[in-house]
């Protein structure tokens, strides 16, 4: 029946370490009082807290999944545990007509992506199809400019005025100037003032970060007012400084395209909101050695387009266009041998990070990569340790004593994102047993 799976793979898809143990939790039948399956999906209805079962469904050619649960992690613990007794049978799940709601789901897929194919496929006037986007591009920059000129006023009175007195009412102000950016279709704008915003808030320790951050949307609006001088590359810096990234489409359609072995170093799922989802995945290329990161968004009930249940991939990977170009879309991919991480030593990611940085300083967080750090506890806080000096950890008091636990007070292979700042790790890699990692649980935002 369908492809077919391992428990290894099954449990690789699931957003966090409790998701996993939760969905083996659920994978006796007492739980399911319907369970099928034919060559295209699998289906069931798993006993939950209220009166009605919750009904879970997933697409085996997608492993992608649909629950009428109420969690907000993709997959959930349902579609997960439903998917381990798929693979744990050998027989498959029994084969039973599909019910109403499935064959709805299933149809609903396959008509959303023939319409997309059909659209594909449609005669288009090129010289329209220019004018038009000519014409939206323009009005989206006029609205920037407008947007970029009451934040630029903005920025002087919160200067001319002072940042020792911040309180309540300063936070409704900074907060309304956010929705201001998004209304002004510049939405990055918006990410940078609540991250300035969430500094402030932190207190005394954390001003310092706010300023250079109001710094840094400054040089933003002076880019926007002289865009007509700049690079193509600095000119695609700043669009995903506002958050106005190029298509897909012409990403692919540019030249640089790179394949290699990539191997899998560390990813990191983020809930910006009740409705959506952020997916960050760090790899690097073994001949190449490049780094790129795959940046993805789920919205609403909706999953991920693509799953990494592996740890390394032959894929071509076509990056977005900038400076320093680290984003990148996947145009092919499949499994490839595993890889041993790159020894990095401190001097060499500092300078790395500080290579991409000083290029693109709109830049909110860079990968690292080091081959031997210690986490420890100081007065300051968490840090990590290694022989040529020490950086603060960005990270939950969980977490920490969670790596610290796994390095045993001793040195381990880090990998994390780097804001200029603070080092927030998503994996750790056992020095002489290279299988035995410790990873980021959950969809956490540490400040």
């Amino acid at each position: 029946m369908g492809v077919a799976l391992t428990t290894e793979q099954v449990l690789a898809l699931a957003p966090d370490a409790a998701s996993a143990k939760a969905a083996a939790g659920l994978t006796g039948t007492n739980h399911w009082v319907l369970l099928g399956g034919d060559d295209d999906a699998v289906w069931g209805e798993c006993k939950g807290s209220g009166a009605k079962p919750y009904q879970t469904q997933v697409d085996l050619a997608a492993l992608l999944s649909r629950c009428t649960c109420p969690s907000r992690k993709f997959p959930c613990k349902h579609g997960l545990a439903l998917l381990l007794l798929y693979a744990q049978q050998a027989a498959g799940l029994p084969r039973a007509d599909r019910p109403a709601w499935v064959g709805e789901w299933l149809a609903s897929r396959k008509e959303k992506a023939e319409k997309k194919e059909q659209a594909a496929k449609a005669p288009v006037d090129p010289v329209a199809a220019a004018e038009a986007a000519l014409k939206r591009e323009a009005g989206r920059w006029k609205r920037i400019e407008s947007g970029c000129a009451d934040l630029q006023l903005w920025i002087a009175d919160q200067f001319r005025r002072g940042l020792a007195s911040f309180g309540p009412e300063q936070r409704k102000e900074w907060a309304a100037m956010a929705a201001r950016m998004v209304d002004a279709q510049a939405p990055g704008l918006a990410q940078q003032l609540q991250d300035a915003l969430d500094a402030m808030s932190a207190g005394s320790s954390r001003q310092d970060e706010a300023i250079e951050r109001l710094g840094l949307l400054q040089l933003i609006n002076e880019g926007v007012s002289r865009r007509e001088q700049l690079s193509p590359e600095r000119l695609a810096d700043l669009r995903v400084a506002l958050g106005w990234p190029h298509d897909k489409e012409d990403v692919v359609a540019g030249s640089d395209t790179v394949e290699d072995d990539w191997q899998v170093l560390g990813q990191l799922v983020i809930a910006r909101d009740e409705r959506l989802n952020e997916r960050r995945i760090w790899l690097h290329g073994r001949e190449s050695g490049r780094y790129a990161l795959l940046l993805d968004y789920a919205h609403n009930s909706k999953g991920w387009e693509s799953y990494w249940s592996e740890t390394s991939y032959r894929a071509r990977l076509s990056f977005y266009p900038g400076t320093m170009p680290l984003r990148a879309v996947v145009t092919a991919q499949a499994p490839s041998p595993a890889q041993a991480w790159p020894g990095v030593s401190l001097e060499h990611a500092i300078e790395q990070a500080s290579h991409w940085f000083a290029a693109n300083p709109w830049q909110p967080q860079v990968p690292m990569l080091l081959a031997s750090a210690t986490p420890v506890l100081q007065e300051g806080g968490w840090m990590l340790h290694t022989a040529a000096g020490t950086l603060s950890l960005r990270t939950h008091e969980s977490s920490a004593w969670s790596l610290l636990a796994f390095s045993g007070g001793h040195p381990v292979s880090v990998m994390g994102e780097w804001d200029g700042r603070r080092l927030r790790p998503l994996v750790a890699q056992h020095p002489v047993e290279p299988t035995r990692r410790w990873a980021l649980v959950g969809e956490e935002v540490a400040t």
